[in-house]
């Protein structure tokens, strides 16, 4: 395993413990690195240099601090970014996983500018697959392409080389405001004139032989006068004929 691999594995796992326990987990990140990557440990009988092999665990355990803190330094940034792609998914609604893969793939995406878009988004994808749903891979992809496409614009602008998350254009606002507005309107008009939309669907929706049931007024005599009579279930009863070699009673 590549070792910004691992250290993305590390960070991912301390998030996860991060959400669960909050803040009091900060205290433990220095202590939960040094666990899992062993650094000092004698590893002589691993047939490899000794301090090519601590150094490439400290190298792990570098990047993994510097992404566990930099996620939680920029917890606020991150959420709105995601917030603002996933339109349609509040952060709470996500998978603890998802949304931590997320925060390490778009704190890189920002913030790690010698690491190249399409390896941050691969290994976020790969990370998705083997820890979370069988779903989370599209997800975190679709998120994490749109992500990159709005960075590289606003770096392309030459205001800042961190971009901040967007805001809403006009246009969506103004279409968002009007469809609020016009909501907000028919909810008033149906609140003063009694027809609320809940109380009665169209009779077009309504079926045939439930027309007119329970309306008052709805031209039908009687309440159950439009619902059709059912058909008897049972079969009227056959005499079985006599067979020749039978005897009736007569004879």
């Amino acid at each position: 395993m590549r070792r910004r691999t691992r250290a993305r594995e590390l960070a991912l796992q301390f998030l996860y413990t991060y959400e669960m326990r909050g803040e009091e987990a900060v205290a433990d990140l220095v202590p939960f690195i040094t666990h899992h990557t062993k650094i000092g440990a004698n590893i002589a009988e691993d047939g490899l240099e000794q301090g090519t092999h601590t150094g490439q665990r400290a190298e792990v355990a570098s990047y993994a601090e510097e992404i566990s803190r930099g996620v939680h330094d920029h917890m606020v940034e991150l959420n709105n970014w995601i917030e603002h792609i996933a339109r349609n998914w509040r952060l709470d609604r996500m998978a603890y996983l998802d949304r931590n893969i997320l925060r390490i793939a778009l704190y890189e995406l920002l913030f790690q500018t010698d690491v190249p878009f399409k390896v941050v988004i691969n290994e976020a994808i790969d990370m998705a697959k083997r820890y979370s749903t069988s779903q989370s891979g599209s997800f975190v992809n679709g998120i994490l392409d749109r992500a990159a496409v709005l960075i590289k614009e606003a770096r392309a602008k030459g205001t800042t080389s961190i971009p901040s998350a967007p805001a809403d254009s006009s246009e969506s606002a103004s279409k968002l405001a009007a469809a609020e507005s016009g909501n907000a309107g028919a909810e008033g008009h149906a609140a003063a004139t009694g027809n609320h939309a809940d109380a009665a669907p169209p009779s077009s929706m309504v079926p045939p032989e439930r027309q007119n049931v329970d309306e008052p007024g709805g031209g039908a005599s009687h309440p159950n006068a439009d619902v059709p009579t059912p058909r008897p279930t049972h079969r009227r009863m056959k005499r079985r004929p006599v067979r020749r070699w039978e005897k009736t009673e007569e004879s």
